[in-house]
Order: structure tokens, then sequence, then C-alpha cells
């Protein structure tokens, strides 16, 4: 591959992997199913949780049903290493920040990890084909009874939920 040609898969790699975090923190689910090959898998592995999912349908149901209406999310990616393997393969790495409100628990969970992720070219795109964490740190405790939210996007843009 020419050095131009690895730039721009690197910059069009970075601008989809900033696509997934905006797509699961704003309930769109249909960005979101663009930027998967139909095959993808994802292995997360928290303090408190493994998720491990196979398959694009599988895998955006089960975000629809953890990005809710109870739920308000902010996650990051950091400082990308990246690299393009050939033509059609590339994998990356990236340093996670997120935060994550449970309002159903009444919990915040914190936390940093590092994905490693395998991307492929397909239909004249670069796609995530495999994507998995590990947590670096993870804390979790209540919400604070004084804090108060002003704005929610997901109370209005994600699935409703019957509250517990």
């Amino acid at each position: 591959m020419e050095a131009i040609d690895r730039l721009l898969a690197i910059e069009e790699i970075r601008n989809l992997k900033h696509k997934y975090f905006r797509a699961i923190d704003m309930a769109d689910y249909e960005l979101l199913s663009t930027i998967f090959t139909d095959d993808i898998s994802v292995d997360y592995r928290g303090g408190t949780y493994r998720w491990q999912a196979s398959g694009k349908d599988e895998i955006i149901t089960s975000m629809k049903y953890s990005f809710h209406d109870q739920t308000c999310a902010m996650h990051t990616g950091h400082h990308p290493e990246i690299e393009i393997i050939d033509g059609k393969n590339a994998a990356g790495l990236w340093y996670l920040h997120d935060i994550f409100y449970n309002f159903n628990e009444n919990i915040i969970t914190q936390g940093t990890a590092l994905y490693k992720d395998k991307y492929v070219y397909q239909d004249s795109k670069w796609l995530i084909q495999f994507s998995e964490y590990d947590r670096i740190s993870e804390s979790i405790e209540p919400i604070a009874k004084d804090q108060k939210f002003t704005k929610v996007h997901l109370k209005e843009h994600g699935i409703k939920l019957e509250k517990k």
C-alpha cells in the first residue's frame, strides 16, 4: 500500500470508531448497523461483567437494551494505534474512558479500558469485524441524591423500559 493510502485508511478507521462511540451514546442504531460487518463479534471484559456476542443483529439488539431510556452514557476513545495490515485488513488499539448512569439501579459506572479491534475493508469502506476490551479501572457508586440531570438524551431516544 502507498503511504497516502495508508494514511487515508487510518483516518477512515478513526472516523469509524468515533461513529461507534457516538452511535451507542445517542441510541443511533441505524448508524451502528452501517459500521459493523454482518459477522462481527465482541468480547468486553469488565470488573463486574463479561459480554460476548456475535452477529450484527444480536449485538445491536443487546445494545438497545443496554442503552435505553433509563440510562445515560458517555464513551470516548483516545490515543488510537492503528496498523494497516494490508489493503483489506487493519487492527486498532484504543484507550477508552466511559461514564454510564443506570437510573433503574441508581448507580454510576466509570472506568477505562483498552479496546482491541479488527477492521476489514468491504464494499468500499472500513468496517468493525471484531472488538474486545479489558478494563484497566472500573468504579461503581450510587448516583448522588442531589445530582440533578437537566438533559438525558437516551430518555427521549432510547427504547422505553418499564421502571423497576
